[in-house]
């Protein structure tokens, strides 16, 4: 069964969920998994593409845009994730519903920042998972 974490923006702070999804998937591929970043917007794909290039001064992170780039050299994967046919083990949600194929992952980051539109869709999100006995982890984000 998917385990299920959401990652939450502090209250207070002025991270976003976009900044936030490039820690997550920065975090998993080096404790080596393989990640798919769920945009659900083209626009969204290549800004979170843009973000992965320049989020962190100090390394790469290798990743590329579903469908151009290759699988194989690339751990982690962004844009539809529903056409992702490739075995990834990580799945991060960027879309404000609950990605239809979710369950094909290992696990599932949801990332939440404090946009109240975000946040209350995160919500009805969380219900669901819950609703359906996925296993569940909050993780509060400075």
């Amino acid at each position: 069964m998917t385990r299920v974490d959401f990652y939450v923006v502090a209250a207070g702070s002025r991270g976003n969920r976009h900044v936030l999804a490039c820690r997550v998937a920065d975090k998993a591929r080096r404790a080596g998994h393989r990640v798919v970043i769920h945009a659900p917007s083209p626009e969204e794909a290549r800004h979170m593409d843009r973000l992965l290039w320049t989020f962190q001064e100090q390394s790469f992170v290798p990743h590329g845009l579903l469908g151009e780039a290759d699988p194989a050299c690339n751990p982690i994967l962004i844009g539809d994730a529903s056409q992702a046919t490739e075995e990834h083990d990580v799945l991060i949600n960027l879309a404000m519903d609950v990605p239809t194929f979710f369950s094909r992952f290992q696990r599932l980051a949801e990332c939440v920042d404090n946009e109240q539109a975000v946040r209350e869709a995160s919500r009805q999100r969380y219900r669901f998972y819950r609703d359906r006995g996925y296993p569940l982890k909050m993780h509060e984000i400075a």
